[in-house]
């Protein structure tokens, strides 16, 4: 059980600093304002930090 957790930690560290890379990049690439990146970034990491916590939760209980 400690394994699966240190495992998927480590999992969803790397997709939220790959995630927030391709953000940045997208907002660099679209020029959004900076004023905008604060507010596309909480969006973003609150839908990823969902999406890893239903994901843990499905292997958890299944």
């Amino acid at each position: 059980m400690a394994a699966l957790i240190i495992t998927f930690i480590l999992f969803s560290v790397f997709i939220l600093y790959h995630i927030n890379r391709m953000t940045n990049l997208l907002c660099i690439q679209k020029e959004i304002p900076e004023e905008r990146h604060e507010k596309i970034f909480r969006t973003v990491n609150i839908l990823i930090v969902i999406l890893l916590s239903t994901s843990y939760i499905e292997i958890l209980y299944v």
